[in-house]
């Protein structure tokens, strides 16, 4: 199953420097680790906000759920899941031209 995945953090203002930093290594160390594993599949920073959009593939909802909800920055998330499907353009492209181009 693919997901995009639009997730918007906000971290608390008081929090300290130093602390905000470390959640941040963990966030991408982790990140890292699902990229390598096929479940984060592509990402995007979201200009001039703390956000992003990211497409992920599991084999459930019920994995989605689970892989988002260990991220370190999860308490300080605001997560969007919209399920895809593929879009008939795709078939017709690849019968005519082949595999996709890609990104």
């Amino acid at each position: 199953m693919i997901f995009m995945v639009k997730i918007e953090v906000s971290m608390p203002p008081a929090m300290p420097q130093k602390e905000k930093d470390d959640f941040r290594q963990r966030e991408n160390d982790n990140s890292i680790q699902l990229m390598k594993n096929n479940k984060l599949r592509r990402i995007w920073r979201i200009v001039g906000q703390t956000a992003n959009f990211s497409v992920w593939e599991t084999n459930s909802l019920e994995e989605l759920h689970s892989l988002l909800t260990t991220l370190p920055m999860y308490p300080f998330m605001t997560v969007t899941v919209t399920p895809l499907i593929q879009h008939p353009l795709i078939e017709a492209w690849t019968k005519t031209n082949g595999v996709l181009p890609p990104f």
